[in-house]
């Protein structure tokens, strides 16, 4: 049952990520809008409605079931190994903890300022102090603990979860050897911040050849199981 559940959610978490990711891609122009003033981020939050703070509630929930799937793998993986169990279930509860506060804010702040902004009656200066607090909230719980310690942290987990693939007797080496390369991109990404053009797009291809990994490993452990 362990490897069961721990198959479906190695097929469901990344399927289900993408899919948020998708759906806020065609909603609210996601992540492209980022890069946008935060008046027209604030204005077309609240043109999403409801049905968009679902959606950004759903995004988060992908990093808080990160974190059972990041606890089951590496016990599927390498049982009797307590150091390599200890140091990857630490990192992808960090991992899951960071993408968890680092998207938080859009289904709780961030309605209220859009509300807060977009309100007929709001003074310039009401304005003016949204920006400020929505750019704060962006450059610390966005960028700094979302994104950079997001990608530090999943990189780092990959890298833990690919050698116990390359050791298992559940799966073949070579798949192993594979996890490194999206763990690799998805490092890249922290040297978007430092002016490197290309980490953006790097990582963000790297997610995609992550989530496929993923669904691989979840579909040879479920065909092994049934």
């Amino acid at each position: 049952m362990l490897y069961i559940i721990t198959g479906v959610l190695l097929i469901l978490l990344p399927v289900g990520f993408n899919v948020v990711f998708y759906l806020l891609g065609r909603t609210f122009e996601y992540p492209d809008i980022l890069r946008k003033p935060t008046s027209y981020i604030l204005e077309r939050f609240q043109e999403g409605g409801r049905r968009l703070v679902a959606t950004w509630y759903a995004f988060m929930l992908a990093g808080v079931l990160f974190i059972p799937l990041g606890i089951l793998l590496p016990v599927i993986l390498s049982p009797g190994d307590v150091l390599y169990l200890t140091v990857a279930i630490v990192i992808a509860v960090l991992a899951g903890l960071v993408q968890v506060f680092g998207l938080i804010r859009w289904p709780f702040l961030v309605p209220y300022l859009a509300r807060t902004y977009n309100d007929p009656e709001a003074s310039q200066a009401t304005r003016d102090a949204v920006e400020v607090v929505f750019q704060a909230f962006h450059r610390y719980a966005g960028v700094a603990i979302g994104e950079h310690l997001g990608y530090l942290l999943t990189s780092l987990w990959t890298v833990f979860i690919a050698a116990g693939v390359i050791r298992s007797p559940l799966f073949s080496p070579w798949l192993g050897w594979a996890g490194l390369i999206p763990a690799a991109g998805i490092f890249i990404g922290l040297f978007e911040e430092g002016g490197f053009k290309y980490a953006g797009a790097i990582n963000a291809i790297s997610y995609i050849l992550w989530s496929l990994w993923l669904v691989v490993l979840g579909i040879i452990l479920l065909a092994r199981m049934l």
